[in-house]
């Protein structure tokens, strides 16, 4: 019997879509397809361009964490180039496809056990990469309340007086920085792994602990980047308060299970962006339609060309060559920032028969 948690999760991100569906539909209904298209139109075509690149800088980012996973896996034989497609393949389908770790992990399973990676060695990557996305979350989410504390203030009328208030975002930034430097020195220092009731930080070495830091919030502002372009410079309210309102949202997004966020993203920001006018809404939603395009949409269609081609390959050497077996790779002991990789595994053998 499977588990019920495989049918909660769909519905749950189901009823998010229908909930943030009928909310986004009443902040639309003033507006119109022709003035969000106009709005589209009016986005200069070098602004166009540097939303572009940041999107190749977030897809690069991305590649990191899995490279940096296969590093912390002692793996070095698989070309950069594989691992590259690899990556973008696994986070082009699953921001689509929704947030659960599996959408991810079963690409993942294919391309890399062809490589000589066992079950478990790919459960520690899946698990690695997904703690790395975290990291960067709560990294650059603990700076901008720093830097900038007055960022909740947009929220007011629609939280509690409390959590908008600015000492509130300086108390959870310096929270969040916290966590991380704990993650810092817990590396360089080899500390024992710190217990939380179910949850379970083990510390990796500080070159890998490094790379994250680097990967995770290079990712994060060029994905960031891709809606800060396309905003006009007009009602730019500058990188940093994008920034804030794009990690929210998108991780609101991961959490509710949608599929690619749909609707909640868009909700979450739009009323994040604190708009005045119906003009300034058009251009916020045409933002965001360019954000799916470059990272959603355009990746998607190029990630199912590549397993295409890549799933053609392998039945081509399989016909070919029936008995050759990969041989795999020495497996180090199961060391995983904050997720069961036993546990994972064991769904990652289900889930492929």
């Amino acid at each position: 019997m499977k588990k019920l948690s495989e049918f909660i999760w769909p519905l749950i991100g189901l009823a998010a879509v229908v909930v943030s569906g009928y909310f986004l539909y009443q902040e639309l209904k003033t507006t119109s397809l022709a003035a969000i298209w106009s709005a589209i139109l009016a986005i200069p075509p070098h602004r166009i361009l540097l939303a572009a690149i940041s999107t190749l800088v977030a897809y690069a980012a991305l590649a990191w964490y899995d490279r940096i996973a296969l590093l912390h896996l002692g793996v070095r034989h698989i070309s950069w180039l594989f691992v590259s497609l690899c990556s973008f393949t696994t986070y082009a389908l699953s921001h689509n496809i929704g947030a659960s770790v599996f959408s991810g992990a079963l690409v993942r399973y294919r391309a890399y056990t062809a490589k000589g990676l066992s079950a478990a060695q790919v459960a520690v990557l899946v698990a690695l990469c997904s703690f790395t996305f975290f990291l960067g979350t709560v990294l650059l989410g603990g700076f901008t309340l720093v830097v900038d504390p007055n960022l909740l203030t947009r929220l007011e009328g629609k939280l509690p007086g409390f959590l908008t208030d600015p000492k509130t975002a300086l108390v959870v930034g310096f929270c969040m920085l916290g966590f991380v430097a704990l993650y810092v020195l817990g590396s360089i220092l080899r500390l024992r792994p710190l217990h939380i009731r179910s949850f379970k930080l083990e510390y990796p070495r500080p070159g890998i602990m490094a790379r994250q830091l680097l990967a995770a919030p290079l990712e994060l502002l060029g994905a960031a980047g891709i809606i800060y372009f396309a905003l006009p410079e007009a009602m730019n309210p500058g990188f940093i308060p994008v920034l804030a309102i794009f990690l929210a949202s998108f991780s609101v997004a991961l959490a509710s299970h949608a599929p690619g966020g749909l609707g909640v993203f868009e909700i979450v920001f739009i009323t994040a962006m604190h708009i005045t006018d119906d003009a300034q809404k058009d251009a916020i939603i045409a933002a965001v339609i360019i954000f799916r395009i470059f990272y959603f949409w355009i990746p998607a269609l190029i990630s199912v060309i590549v397993v295409v081609l890549f799933e053609r390959s392998r039945l081509a050497a399989a016909i070919a060559a029936p008995a050759a077996v990969p041989s795999t790779v020495p497996e180090p002991p199961v060391v995983v920032p904050g997720l069961d990789a036993h546990e994972l595994e064991r769904e990652l053998k289900q889930k492929a028969v």
